[in-house]
């Protein structure tokens, strides 16, 4: 029982300190704000003395007003300070911003200018390209006679644009629509030009002389014998190019059927071709195929000679549809004057 007593006292000491040295921790918090309010509000007098009889002035201030003086003038200064910062970024970004508007502006107005050169190019090349369509009758999409006809109106002169949209920027839409349209005759174009090339190919169309030297000194049909003086019903015709070893070549894809001797003709070859024709070289110098070989269009056959029956160095030249002998000028003139050039 003693000992709880004890603890109880030993209980009312220390709480009784804790109280006491809260207190005197409280008093002094306390004097040293009482201490610093009175620094504050320490006043002080400022004596205006001016030069001359005139009356003296007096200032009386506070710690506290002169704090707060100093406190609003910084703040001028740091917000004057802080707004001009403010504002000479501010400028630079605009005087940016401006060089670059100005430079996106010179930029679309070279793109306006170099879309209505495009525009202009492509009146050009519709007219050009309806006008290939016309000459091979190719059909193709309707849709672009109707949408281009003239000088392509519908690109140029753009009356109604979709609202926001620049109307260049329409007419590069229209002009896309164009050219796509324009995918499907261009292949019609391109499939009918591979087959006629084909075709051309197969038939004896190409000039036999390589290079496409050489002129015609006799023509298909009647003529006057050139050693006889006889009228004569010329078979072919005859191409000389005034001097022997020119090389001849196959003026159609064929097969080499005829490799021989004889004595109006000489050396010659008879090569024959699709669809029933059939090519005589006659004169010939010396052959360069023989019997069964395939022969491509422009492959060397032989060489220009004088053997046989003949005035000087030159390539007689026929062409036979079956049994029929038919001109052979009507075929190698098929081609364009740089087919004619050989190959």
């Amino acid at each position: 029982m003693a000992s709880v007593h004890e603890y109880k006292r030993l209980e009312n000491r220390l709480v009784h300190k804790v109280v006491e040295s809260v207190g005197i921790a409280g008093e002094a918090i306390a004097g040293v704000f009482k201490a610093f309010g009175r620094f504050l509000t320490r006043r002080y007098t400022l004596v205006f003395v001016p030069h001359s009889e005139k009356k003296v002035y007096n200032l009386h201030v506070t710690v506290l007003s002169v704090f707060c003086f100093f406190l609003v003038v910084f703040g001028i200064v740091g917000g004057v300070f802080l707004y001009g910062s403010t504002y000479n970024s501010n400028v630079y970004t605009t005087s940016n911003k401006d060089t670059r508007l100005r430079d996106t502006q010179a930029s679309l107005d070279l793109m306006r200018d170099e879309t209505a050169l495009l525009l202009r190019e492509a009146r050009s090349f519709q007219n050009a390209l309806t006008s290939v369509f016309r000459t091979l009758g190719v059909g193709g999409n309707n849709n672009i006679t109707q949408s281009t006809t003239g000088d392509l109106s519908s690109l140029i002169g753009i009356s109604e644009t979709p609202e926001g949209v620049l109307p260049e920027v329409d007419g590069l839409r229209q002009l896309k629509i164009f050219f796509s349209q324009s995918v499907e005759p261009i292949l019609e174009v391109e499939n009918l030009l591979s087959s006629q090339n084909a075709l051309l190919t197969e038939i004896p169309s190409l000039w036999p002389v390589r290079g496409g030297i050489g002129n015609i000194t006799m023509f298909f049909g009647q003529n006057i014998h050139p050693i006889t003086g006889l009228w004569h019903i010329h078979r072919g015709i005859d191409i000389a190019t005034y001097r022997a070893g020119d090389p001849i070549v196959s003026t159609a894809d064929g097969l080499v059927v005829t490799v021989e001797y004889a004595n109006d003709y000489g050396n010659y070859v008879i090569v024959r071709h699709k669809h029933g024709y059939y090519t005589r070289y006659a004169h010939m110098l010396r052959y360069n195929v023989q019997v069964g070989q395939r022969v491509q269009q422009g492959e060397i056959i032989g060489f220009i000679g004088s053997t046989g029956i003949s005035t000087g160095p030159h390539l007689h030249y026929e062409v036979h549809i079956g049994s029929d002998v038919v001109d052979p000028y009507r075929y190698i003139t098929m081609r364009s004057s740089l087919t004619r050039q050989g190959r």
